[in-house]
């Protein structure tokens, strides 16, 4: 059991103290505050003038990946003025790039007419010119035009024409709509693109010498947020004839700090366990290896205080489950490339650590189980190689595969009613949870027995197999019940309570069966496989000369199609097991995250 045990710490201590020990609990960072008073407000992260300013400012300059060390002398750091000068550099670059861009599209739509100049409107008597782009096939319209025209220049494709006209003709006097050159040279429009890029170039450079403030940036921000999360806290204590109380949950293990804090300041102190009303926070503690369990439990829902931490259970079975849905080694080898590609940048931070340890014991067991089952983008390797000595299962084998995969789920809902049978232990409640591990076995061994069993030993294995689920579904009728026998009405109301029970019966095989999506998807992706390998070959023989690139190109796009459903099939299906069949049966109730109150963490 990994939920840490908890328990009640009040504190009582004069109003002029307050302030010094709420500032000493947050420093220790283990209590879990329970209001003593009305909640106020959320508290504010910064003063409004910057919270809003700060957060945009922190997230461009995070953006930025080639970062410059660190400043951390605080002395002339002024971080009002640092904030604006970062985000006038964002508002800049966002400007000069739109201004770059505009300018690379003008030097692309004036490379056709060539560098030029327009003639003064005097040279011209009052007329202007008028560009047009006219596809070749298209000039023929022309012949009706009255106005004076020109082709000045011709490709493949159009010609460029210029029209001379006081006004511009009407819209449909040409076939195409006029082509909009501007008033300035191909020269000067180069020239403006040039100092642009320039321009960009600076300003990313000041960009990248703002980083350097990341960190006091982060320190004062944190501090603004550690004042408003510790004023909230003080709106929680009591007060009154200059006493002050406060009163959270911490864990056993941290008692003795809370211990001297409390000889030191000379505060009352008293240390409770928690009463069979209470309903204390849930910590978890788990080896760092497997903290990611946590990560997947905290997604979905967090377990009450006394009961059970799924955490580790949801780390290997959602590995496992995930595995089989894939079904392929050579898959399994491509997410492992790609995992070790961001293995650097996924260690930057406590849950990117944790994120890929989980992806890569997934990605492990993906790739055992990929070469149990023989399957590398679909190809089925030759018995005598060493891939096919490896290869234990045949995935194509539908009475095998449906009977491990319904034992993997058997043993998946026995855990599971094993776990809640020992956090009802030692009540007599525990004994209905057997009793469904009892059904559950029995009625797998009972199908398995009749499927595998010899003629002469049908008979055995049906006496045993009814004979256990009946043995359990006995247990689960005359355990379920808490009531107190006080009279008839509590013995009737508790054969009622079990009755209730026994309907759960269609649950228990109807979530075994449910593990079957294992094998169904696991094959889904095999068959999809091997179809585009068959269909890459014959379009290999089909289509002479450009066999070889289409065969390339549909190998490329239907593995790669094939991964995506897998992946999101093995995350959906993985989890949805757990969440759903486990956790049902698992646990009962639901609780909420211990919160210590402390101050935020800064690193680099």
């Amino acid at each position: 059991m990994a939920i840490e045990p908890l328990k009640r710490l009040s504190l009582i201590g004069s109003h002029a103290q307050k302030q010094a020990v709420m500032e000493h609990l947050q420093a220790l960072g283990c209590l879990h505050l329970v209001p003593l008073a009305p909640a106020s407000a959320q508290p504010e992260t910064l003063p409004p003038e910057h919270a809003v300013e700060a957060r945009q400012a922190l997230r461009y300059l995070l953006d930025e990946p080639e970062k410059r060390r660190q400043v951390h002398n605080e002395a002339g750091f002024d971080l009002a003025a640092t904030i604006q000068l970062v985000l006038a550099n964002k508002d800049r670059i966002r400007a000069t790039l739109d201004r770059r861009d505009a300018l690379a599209q003008r030097v692309k739509d004036l490379a056709p007419w060539g560098d030029f100049s327009l003639p003064p409107e005097a040279a011209l008597a009052g007329h202007k010119l008028w560009f047009y782009c006219v596809p070749l096939r298209r000039l023929k319209e022309l012949d009706d035009l009255e106005l004076p025209w020109q082709v000045v220049h011709r490709d493949n494709r159009q010609a460029f024409l210029v029209v001379i006209a006081p006004d511009e003709p009407p819209a449909d006097a040409l076939p195409v709509p006029r082509t909009h050159t501007g008033a300035r040279s191909l020269s000067e429009v180069e020239q403006q693109l040039e100092t642009a890029e320039l321009e960009l170039e600076a300003l990313e450079a000041e960009r990248r010498a703002l980083t350097r403030w990341i960190f006091l940036l982060h320190k004062h921000f944190a501090r603004a947020e550690d004042q408003a999360v510790l004023r909230h806290a003080q709106s929680q204590t009591y007060d009154g004839e200059g006493l002050f109380a406060i009163q959270g949950w911490v864990a056993v293990r941290q008692v003795p700090a809370l211990e001297a804090l409390a000889a030191e300041q000379g505060l009352a102190l008293l240390i409770e366990a928690p009463a069979p009303g209470d309903a204390p926070p849930t910590l978890l503690i788990n080896p760092v290896a497997l903290e990611a369990g946590e990560d997947l439990v905290n997604f979905y829902q967090m377990p009450s205080y006394d009961s059970f931490d799924p955490s580790r259970v949801l780390f290997f079975s959602f590995a496992l489950f995930f595995a089989m849905i894939l079904s392929d080694a050579g898959y399994a080898a491509l997410l492992g490339v790609g995992l070790l590609l961001f293995w650097r940048k996924l260690g930057g931070s406590p849950h990117g650590r944790r994120l890929r340890l989980l992806a890569a014991t997934i990605t492990a067991a993906a790739f055992a189980w990929g070469v149990m089952v023989g399957s590398y983008f679909g190809v089925t390797p030759v018995p005598d190689s060493l891939p096919g000595q490896l290869r234990f299962f045949d995935i194509h084998d539908f009475d095998t595969m449906m009977r491990l995969s319904v034992g993997v789920g058997v043993l998946h809902l026995v855990l599971a009613n094993l776990v809640r049978a020992g956090s009802l232990w030692p009540r007599l409640q525990a004994l209905a949870p057997l009793g469904w591990v009892l059904v559950a076995l029995s009625g797998f061994g009972l199908w398995l027995g009749l499927g595998l069993a010899l003629e002469a030993q049908i008979a055995t294995v049906e006496w045993l197999g009814y004979g256990g689920i009946a043995t359990g579904l006995a247990l689960v009728f005359f355990s379920t019940s808490a009531r107190p026998l006080t009279g008839f009405r509590a013995v009737l109301m508790r054969g009622v309570d079990g009755l209730l029970a026994l309907t759960q019966v269609t649950k228990i095989f109807g979530d075994s069966l449910s593990y079957l999506r294992l094998f169904a998807l696991g094959l889904a992706s095999a068959s999809l496989a091997l179809t585009f390998n068959d269909l890459a070959v014959q379009v290999d023989a089909g289509v002479p000369g450009l066999g070889l690139l289409l065969q390339l190109l549909l190998l490329l796009i239907g593995h790669g199609l094939n991964l995506v459903l897998a992946l999101i099939s093995g995350l959906v299906h993985g989890l949805r097991l757990n969440y759903i069949e486990f956790y049902n049966w698992a646990l009962s109730g639901e609780g909420y995250p211990f919160r210590p109150f402390k101050k935020t963490e800064i690193s680099e």
